[in-house]
């Protein structure tokens, strides 16, 4: 799958979760869906964690 069946598959879960519960509905499948986005990748290994904390922490920058 690309990125784009990806997205349109995501828009489309969205959309009918915004049609069928409402607007809380929505925002509480899209924010499980970026936490599992998240969580993905950190196991995948492409995000890291601790560099992450320091940015939000103002400890390191990304220049």
């Amino acid at each position: 799958m690309n990125a784009s069946v990806i997205g349109a598959a995501a828009a489309a879960v969205l959309v009918l979760t915004w049609i069928a519960f409402g607007f809380w509905a929505f925002a509480l499948v899209a924010l499980a869906m970026l936490v599992g986005a998240a969580a993905g990748r950190i196991v995948d290994g492409r995000l890291d964690v601790r560099a992450l904390a320091d940015v939000v922490r103002g400890r390191r920058s990304s220049s």
